[in-house]
């Protein structure tokens, strides 16, 4: 029996034309079984906008009503939605809330695992308490004179070498690399601008890698790590890792770690999953520093899906093809509406 399939891109975030560009590989993907109908609806000035114009809301239930430009409304039984969609609202969790309000099945991490991932305040604070290795930082809420002193005291204790973070946001929108003191007010300011929180980091000289961590066939997978290498006078901005001119590479075989350190980086991986409550998919970024350490940077709740991006190029490495894996997530998620 065709199943309905609401692919849902957009968000009009700072990283609204990533998501359209993710939601064209992962509609390539769903389109691969037979039996998915896909709509694809870009979130739009808080509207669904579909492919022929039309615009579109949920209704009570998963009734998906659909208004031609002419005026003509129909409906249809959405089956499962896929929430394609990079910052707010996709992985901040207000998604997700309004799906579970609807009662619509949907793929990828739930209400309450999404908050936490995108806030990098909450995420250090679940790993911490997991006991799971995470960068020295401290945060600050606002730009007072309280709180910029405490920004003055951490530089000076991480060794003058801080990024500032803007809590809430991804593709390192809001994020600064500091070496001078009086830049730092700047950089608060600027974050706050992002976000109601702002993270400041100790800078660890390192390695980027990256896993996909996932659930296959009722289990939890962990694929061996891809790195990012970066130019030594970059950090991976927005623009670092979408430009035309990026410098920067990717790869899915990384040499010189050690067995422990593989099986470091699949252990903090699976603590981080389990422990934060993650479904079905997530990249974990960790640094592996120059002294050997690992820590896990960030977790994305809905990673990039571009040409470029690692998740899908890790998945695909690991065996897994991202069209079985992804109505392997449409059919456990719609099994697990039907549980609850």
């Amino acid at each position: 029996m065709t199943k309905n399939i609401l692919l849902i891109a957009g968000g009009d975030s700072s990283e609204h034309e990533i998501s359209l560009i993710s939601a064209k590989y992962v509609a390539q993907k769903l389109k691969e079984n037979p039996d998915y109908q896909v709509i694809n609806a870009v979130l739009h000035n808080h509207q669904l906008q579909l492919d022929d114009g039309s615009t579109a809301y949920l209704a009570q239930g998963p009734q998906l009503i659909m208004t031609s430009p002419q005026g003509q409304q129909q409906e249809c039984t959405i089956d499962c939605v896929v929430p394609c969609l990079h910052g707010f609202p996709g992985e901040t969790g207000d998604m997700q809330a309004l799906l579970a309000l609807h009662q619509v099945p949907f793929i990828g991490c739930e209400k309450e695992a999404s908050i936490n991932c995108f806030n990098k305040v909450t995420t250090k604070f679940y790993l911490s308490a997991l006991n799971i290795e995470n960068t020295p930082s401290i945060f600050v809420a606002d730009s007072s004179a309280a709180s910029l002193k405490h920004v003055h005291q951490a530089f000076a204790q991480f060794g003058n070498d801080v990024y500032v973070k803007a809590a809430s946001q991804g593709s390192s929108i809001g994020c600064y690399h500091i070496t001078a003191e009086d830049k730092l007010d700047a950089a608060i300011t600027e974050a706050l601008g992002y976000s109601e929180l702002v993270l400041v980091e100790k800078t660890i000289p390192h390695r980027e890698l990256e896993v996909a961590a996932y659930e296959y066939d009722g289990e939890v997978h962990v694929t061996t790590p891809g790195e990012i290498i970066i130019p030594d006078d970059k950090f991976y901005t927005f623009d670092e890792k979408y430009s035309t001119d990026s410098k920067s590479t990717t790869t899915v075989e990384v040499q010189g770690l050690s067995p422990m350190q593989q099986e470091m980086l699949k252990s903090m991986a699976l603590r981080a999953f389990k422990g934060l409550n993650l479904r079905h998919l997530s990249r974990i970024d960790f640094f592996l520093s120059t002294d050997g350490l690992l820590y896990i940077n960030e977790i994305n709740t809905f990673p990039g899906m571009t040409p470029i991006s690692m998740f899908p190029k890790l998945v695909e490495h690991a065996g897994l093809p991202m069209g079985k894996f992804f109505s392997y997530c449409v059919e456990d998620a719609i099994a697990h509406q039907y549980r609850k």
